[in-house]
């Protein structure tokens, strides 16, 4: 009986990971408040160190102002990347998972895990 509540609590879990939508970035607004995933450009990024909260802001589709998509790092999630993420991830095509929300009507995600972006393979 264990084994099985472990099959199933194993299969649900998957199924909830698995059902993660893949969105062009055209769509944004179509899902606020959803969990998705967006694969763009990040076009790049500025840490507002001597701002309230000490924000870390990447311009995904575009370059600021025209971003259709900010992604938001605060700074306990920052300490957690290897490299600055506003210079890392500059020029590359990533994919972003994460709940988007609209902070002053523009789609945002709010990233709580490094693992939320990710490199985009380069197709062969």
């Amino acid at each position: 009986m264990k084994k099985f509540i472990i099959l199933i609590l194993a299969l649900y879990i998957t199924g909830k990971a698995g059902a993660q939508q893949t969105i062009p970035m055209t769509a944004l607004n179509a899902h606020v408040g959803d969990s998705v995933t967006v694969c763009t450009k990040i076009y790049g990024g500025v840490y507002l160190e001597h701002s309230k909260g000490t924000p870390t802001l990447l311009n995904a589709g575009d370059s600021y102002p025209n971003n259709p998509l900010t992604i938001l790092i605060w700074p306990d999630v920052r300490q957690l990347f290897k490299e600055s993420p506003e210079f890392f991830y500059k020029d590359k095509e990533v994919c972003i998972t994460g709940k988007i929300i609209l902070y002053k009507e523009k789609p945002e995600i709010i990233i709580y895990n490094p693992a939320q972006i990710v490199l985009k393979p380069v197709s062969e």
